[in-house]
């Protein structure tokens, strides 16, 4: 089942089912106003929604318009991202010369979650001098999780999956990371794919609590990566009970997996410009890659191996803010 959010004036838009074409779509007029309604309902609202889907896929339902969407959640109670690619994080130590992570438990910050942007709205930011860039990465929207709840329990919240692009300012991020008391200024708000699936939209390529799909990247038209989303060191389901050990996680919560990124990174591509920069740093001796200018673009999409959409592209331009 494939789910999405159009815009009617309100914060947080009108819920529609997609079909799998992406291509139509039904109003959710009875069943949720919103996604937040549905997650915060979903024994009673997923069995009606999947019977839109079957409506769908029988060839009912309006035209759907993927540019126009919002954010499946345009604003959601709790954002979580994690670091669960041990070769992002690696490669990172390496460049930077920090202290190596423990191996025995997610990374994982709070970020900002009350706006997620559309897929393809301009991002409005201060300054190129801040060290624009994107992060492509996977995420899972859960339903309520209580306190406690262990990993094998996870895995029955994880109601949606979603494709993220977490914004980042390297500038900034080291600055902040000093303090001690984690980022503010260096994560502006991320963006989100149009479409959210459940897991069993994906079919076999949802594993062990894992996207195995590549998360293809382009930077101004240019392939820039195509790194595989199955190797992390943490499944989502891992991700869900670490964030619920000393807190019970409300419907709507959104956890993420970090920059998608394989130990053949030199191969593959990056998911990220940062990670680029580190591969030059350690070939080349220097970081010739620069971050991003005002008025290039990146687009970012996980397909099916066929080529079939899924969460639909990312594909949005940095401006300077008003």
């Amino acid at each position: 089942m494939q789910l999405a959010t159009l815009p009617d004036g309100s914060p947080d838009g009108r819920l529609v089912v997609v079909s799998a074409d992406h291509l139509r779509c039904l109003p959710a007029i009875g069943i949720a106003a919103t996604l937040q309604q549905a997650l915060e309902q979903w024994a009673h609202a997923e069995p009606a929604l999947r019977a839109l889907s079957a409506r769908l896929a029988a060839g009912e339902g309006e035209a759907f318009d993927a540019a126009a969407a919002l954010a499946p959640l345009p604003r959601a109670w709790q954002w979580l991202d994690g670091s669960a690619y041990e070769s992002h994080g690696d490669l990172m130590q390496k460049v930077f010369g920090m202290d190596p992570v423990p191996r025995d438990r997610p990374l994982m910050y709070q970020g900002l979650s009350d706006r997620f942007l559309p897929a393809t709205a301009d991002v409005p930011l201060p300054s190129e001098a801040d060290g624009i860039d994107f992060e492509g990465e996977f995420g899972v929207i859960v339903d309520a999780v209580p306190m406690g709840t262990t990993a094998e329990q996870a895995l029955a919240h994880i109601r949606l999956v979603v494709q993220i692009n977490d914004w980042s300012l390297r500038a900034i991020a080291p600055i902040e990371m000093k303090t001690g008391f984690g980022w503010v200024q260096a994560k502006p708000a991320c963006s989100m794919a149009p479409v959210a699936v459940t897991p069993d939209a994906l079919g076999p390529h949802w594993r062990d609590g894992r996207v195995d799909l590549p998360l293809h990247v382009w930077w101004n038209g240019a392939r820039f990566g195509a790194a595989q989303g199955y190797p992390m060191a943490f499944g989502f389901h891992e991700l869900v009970a670490h964030a619920a050990r000393s807190r019970h996680l409300v419907a709507g919560t959104i956890i993420g997996s970090g920059t998608v990124s394989n130990a053949n990174f030199r191969e593959v591509g990056s998911s990220c410009i940062a990670e680029r920069r580190g591969i030059e740093l350690l070939d080349l001796g220097e970081a010739k890659t620069g971050f991003m200018r005002f008025g290039e673009r990146v687009r970012m999409e996980a397909t099916r191996p066929d080529g079939a959409p899924l969460f639909g592209a990312i594909d949005q331009r940095v401006v300077p803010s008003s």
